[in-house]
């Protein structure tokens, strides 16, 4: 792989990570604003809980600058709602904001709690206290407060954010200590929406950009003696041969062996144990080997063959457990405890590389893999919150199974698909090919 192809796939891979951030972060922005937005537009908290035993509760104080370049006249940037009522119903609410200065002045002396650190989900709050002998005077006789609201029950308090140092003040309306409260937070941005749409274009675009970058550094230089030997795919002929798709220097086999139990898939999960406690071990030693194997192709340009063979032999050991049990349910045939290959209906080799290139072992197996990953997260699933395309089908196929007898071979040469191009990456990201994985299916 030459330079500038290494240099095509390093900014497209960065280009896409850029590209869905923004969408991801773009969606959230359109989904909070448009989800969690009330009635009046402000996207409001949940209710929440205040109960300390002093005579006030304030926020840490918020220093806004909206007088700088980057946010213009200043002028309707945000507006806050606070809204709030006692739980004693003997005791009236105050809320209010006011400078910094002028809070501390007020509670000089006074025995109050300040929020050092406030999460919304989960729901915690965190408190430093003030210590203090002296009462404050009635929250509502002092005139310093730019904002205030206080009474009996709910009470509503909105304020157009503007420049200060302010802080957040609820105390009961008398005074008095012990304060019991309960209510939510919310802001109103209406520039928010337009700026999660903003992301999501510019991530649209950049996903286009990256893509096509990705695919200009995939693609293959046409030779003057072979039509057709250009991009992954390219030409009708046979794998390998002139004028057809170039051989990847990996072979993946998996043949169906029927007929199969209709009811042994149900219990493969439990044969399977004494294979997985070994994989456990083997996968181990496979990283360790991986990072040793990583330092020699930065010094030497080869991967060290004993290295590879038993990195190979895991990647196969680990193909022929997933193909008797869940990745394919290909065979009843109990898998081979060895490294070694043949003799089995499922089988994995990969051609050992004469030369690799330092520079690009430093990135393919995170940066440049990046689109495969995602794909393969699509295939695999995601920890439990999407199960897989994958497991999915090897359970319908599983149950046609258990009432028909035959395993439905267009579902099967399907999940052979999904395991070779997972298999394949998995080669690349190991470091045992320069070539990067082509996006298809197919051999």
């Amino acid at each position: 792989m030459s330079a500038g192809k290494i240099v095509l796939l390093v900014f497209g891979a960065i280009i896409l990570l850029i590209s869905l951030a923004l969408i991801a972060g773009g969606g959230a922005l359109v989904w909070l604003d448009k989800g969690h937005s009330d009635s009046e537009g402000f996207i409001t908290t949940n209710t929440i809980h205040l109960e300390r035993g002093s005579y006030a509760i304030t926020t840490k104080p918020a220093d806004i600058d909206l007088e700088s370049g980057w946010f213009g006249d200043g002028h309707h940037i945000a507006t806050i709602k606070v809204q709030g009522s006692s739980e004693d119903p003997s005791k009236q609410i105050f809320i209010g904001i006011a400078n910094e200065a002028d809070v501390q002045t007020y509670l000089s002396g006074v025995d109050y709690d300040e929020i050092s650190e406030f999460r919304v989900h989960p729901f915690r709050v965190d408190y430093t206290n003030h210590p203090g002998n002296s009462a404050p005077a009635a929250p509502t006789t002092q005139t310093f407060w730019v904002v205030s609201e206080s009474g009996p029950g709910t009470q509503t308090l909105k304020w157009q954010l503007e420049t200060g140092n302010w802080v957040l003040v609820l105390m009961n309306a008398d005074g008095s200590a012990g304060v019991d409260v309960s209510g939510s937070i919310g802001v109103q941005a209406p520039w928010i929406f337009w700026v999660g749409i903003g992301f999501l274009v510019g991530g649209i675009v950049l996903l286009i950009i990256g893509v096509g970058l990705i695919l200009l550094g995939t693609r293959r230089r046409r030779t003057g003696g072979e039509a057709g030997a250009g991009t992954e795919g390219a030409g009708p002929g046979v794998a390998g041969g002139t004028g057809g798709q170039e051989t990847y220097p990996f072979h993946f086999k998996g043949e169906l062996t029927e007929p199969l139990s209709q009811w042994l898939w149900l219990v493969k999960w439990l044969l399977i144990i004494p294979h997985l406690i070994v994989l456990l071990f083997l996968w181990v030693a496979f990283v360790v080997v991986w990072i040793i194997s990583l330092f020699a192709i930065l010094i030497t340009a080869k991967y060290p063959r004993s290295f590879f063979d038993f990195n190979v032999g895991v990647l196969r050991w680990t193909w022929r457990v997933g193909f008797y049990s869940y990745q394919a349910l290909g065979t009843d045939k109990y898998p081979p405890f060895t490294l070694e290959a043949g003799g089995y209906p499922a089988d994995l080799e990969v051609a050992y590389p004469s030369t690799l290139t330092p520079g690009l072992a430093l990135v393919k197996w995170w940066l440049l893999a990046i689109p495969h990953y995602i794909i393969i997260a699509l295939f695999l699933g995601t920890g439990g919150r999407w199960p897989g395309l994958v497991w999915a089908l090897v359970f319908f196929g599983a149950v046609v199974l258990l009432f028909t007898g035959r395993y439905p071979r267009g579902i099967f040469d399907f999940i052979m698909g999904i395991d070779r191009w997972t298999y394949r990456v998995a080669a690349y990201s190991s470091l045992m090919t320069d070539r990067y994985p082509p996006f298809r299916l197919g051999d």
